[in-house]
């Protein structure tokens, strides 16, 4: 939740440019907010402009046009050295950081002229190691559910195991699968709509497991959910309270699931759910990468790729299915059956 009584007026307008006129999402927003917050509250320590020692209250509400004049490329810098060497962040978090920098101090210098300067305009990116993404094996999928199929002491069985089945079959985001609404579901023709990334609608269709947990759960859901903010009375999955299911309950309920299939909890989590997704989808099921990247609800076909990999095994095979893998063993023989025959 962004409170902006804490944030000076420019944050606060650069927020709303971001929604109203980026079509960011409200946690994008938020995410910048976080990720502002921080490198203002740095530059305030850096600048000598508070006494506060604990990071966290440093107050920047009284951050000024002025005191963003001041900052330069080098002072990014040094903001960037403290994240990974002092706060241990990763590359990854770096480069998220450096983007949201870069992408402020433009809104800041074109947008609203607020500074005659960017400090941000040459700002390098971190080199990121590409890493494969971690997922669960067929076998390892199938205990999950299994698992959730199972679990007779679990009075919400029906609920988790309809968003495990969803995960495991359509790859949504946390935040998708929590929006969901059932006006949403179109049972008739077995697909639904999700709001993605930058408020972007894409449609999922649903298989034939992905619908049967959905009406499982459907026929014991409870049907007095509270109207409030987060529009409960219209939610798919409802909490306890009969409210609509928060990230952090669907992250528990996942990890909850996970140890009692026998699986490492510390290793997966819904974001790797969506990754096994698609991994069995285009190790199994052959599907087009392109097919895939709509699936998933990927601006870029780069980031779809990352699901192309394969097993040590189909590697290899490759190999071995090579035709000259067996061309020095025969050459050998060939040699010696010529030796022979000439003594």
């Amino acid at each position: 939740m962004i409170r902006t009584e804490e944030n000076p007026q420019f944050l606060n307008s650069f927020l709303q440019y971001c929604i109203a006129y980026q079509n960011k999402s409200q946690n994008s927003a938020e995410q910048y907010n976080s990720d502002l917050n921080s490198f203002l509250r740095y530059m305030k320590y850096h600048f000598h402009m508070t006494d506060e020692q604990d990071f966290s209250k440093i107050v920047i509400s009284d951050f000024t046009a002025d005191d963003l004049e001041k900052i330069t490329q080098d002072d990014i810098h040094q903001y960037i050295s403290y994240l990974a060497i002092n706060r241990k962040c990763n590359a990854a978090t770096c480069a998220r950081r450096i983007s949201t920098i870069r992408i402020f101090f433009k809104y800041l210098s074109l947008t609203t002229k607020t500074i005659k300067n960017n400090p941000a305009q040459n700002l390098e990116t971190p080199k990121l190691n590409k890493r494969l993404p971690k997922y669960l094996t067929l076998e390892d999928s199938q205990k999950l559910l299994d698992e959730a199929s199972n679990d007779e002491a679990n009075s919400n069985k029906e609920r988790d195991l309809a968003i495990i089945t969803l995960f495991l079959n359509c790859g949504l985001r946390l935040s998708e699968l929590v929006g969901i609404n059932i006006s949403d579901i179109r049972f008739d023709e077995c697909k639904m709509t999700v709001i993605g990334k930058g408020n972007k609608e894409r449609t999922i269709y649903l298989n034939k497991s992905c619908m049967e947990a959905i009406n499982r759960y459907l026929a014991v859901r409870p049907n007095n959910a509270k109207k409030d903010a987060k529009n409960s009375d219209k939610a798919l999955f409802l909490s306890k309270q009969r409210q609509r299911i928060s990230k952090r309950m669907v992250e528990t309920i996942v990890a909850n699931s996970l140890n009692k299939a026998g699986l490492d909890a510390s290793k997966y989590s819904t974001h790797k759910l969506r990754h096994t997704a698609a991994t069995l989808m285009y190790q199994y099921g052959q599907v087009d990468i392109r097919a895939l990247q709509e699936l998933l609800g990927h601006q870029s076909i780069s980031t779809t790729e990352i699901y192309t990999h394969v097993n040590n095994e189909q590697v290899k095979e490759a190999v071995e299915s090579n035709p000259l893998a067996n061309y020095l063993k025969r050459h050998n023989t060939e040699t010696k059956l010529s030796n022979v025959n000439n003594d």
